[in-house]
């Protein structure tokens, strides 16, 4: 029997990058298993694309079919989501030497490291994130995701695609929406004390 934890770690990424975040080493050649290009070129083909359209992604494909939804030309949702995170990762990853999979780096945190980053406003930052917070629609929202994983590449900061997967997951229920909504905002706009701040202020 498959278990969760044995089809996430099948996941495109987790098969090249261990959980501390580097590359894993082919045990035959030393080298590290970065991925290739073309299946990254493969990936990004799918960016706007419905699950299971593009044949090019088929060989990436980690989630169990559910037989009688495919004789009705159906995906599941797990296959919608995989397939976006896929094509995303592919947007990310690309030119990359660092992977740009992070075990434990939140949505929320990586955007949170994007708004403080000179590059780019803080103000238009809040206004893109807000934006994709607000989708009420999953095909909307990977719309607005596109733009914030090419503002993340262009940064160089990663994120973890399993947490992203679940993310995209929970966006299809309006209930588990407001959950992932919850998630994003708590680590996007995490409290801190500030250095100068005495105990009990």
């Amino acid at each position: 029997m498959t278990t969760v934890s044995d089809t996430t770690a099948r996941r495109y990424w987790n098969r090249h990058v261990r959980k501390d975040g580097t590359w894993r080493i082919d045990p035959s050649t030393g080298q590290e298993m970065r991925p290739p290009g073309e299946d990254l070129a493969a990936m990004r083909s799918g960016l706007g694309r419905p699950a299971v359209a593009v044949p090019a992604l088929w060989p990436f494909y980690t989630c169990e079919v559910d037989d009688r939804a495919a004789q009705r030309g159906e995906v599941s949702q797990e296959q919608d989501a995989e397939h976006a995170a896929l094509a995303l990762y592919g947007l990310h990853q690309q030119a990359h030497k660092r992977p740009m999979h992070a075990p434990g780096t939140s949505v929320g945190r990586a955007l949170r490291t994007l708004r403080h980053h000179e590059r780019f406003s803080q103000d238009a930052v809040d206004r893109r994130v807000q934006a994709a917070v607000n989708s009420t629609s999953v095909s909307t929202l990977l719309y607005r995701l596109r733009g914030l994983v090419s503002q993340l590449h262009t940064i160089k900061q990663p994120l973890d695609y399993d947490l992203l997967m679940a993310d995209i997951l929970d966006w299809h229920r309006p209930d588990t929406r407001q959950r992932a909504r919850r998630r994003w905002g708590l680590n996007y706009y995490a409290w801190q004390r500030p250095a100068t701040a005495q105990p009990g202020t």
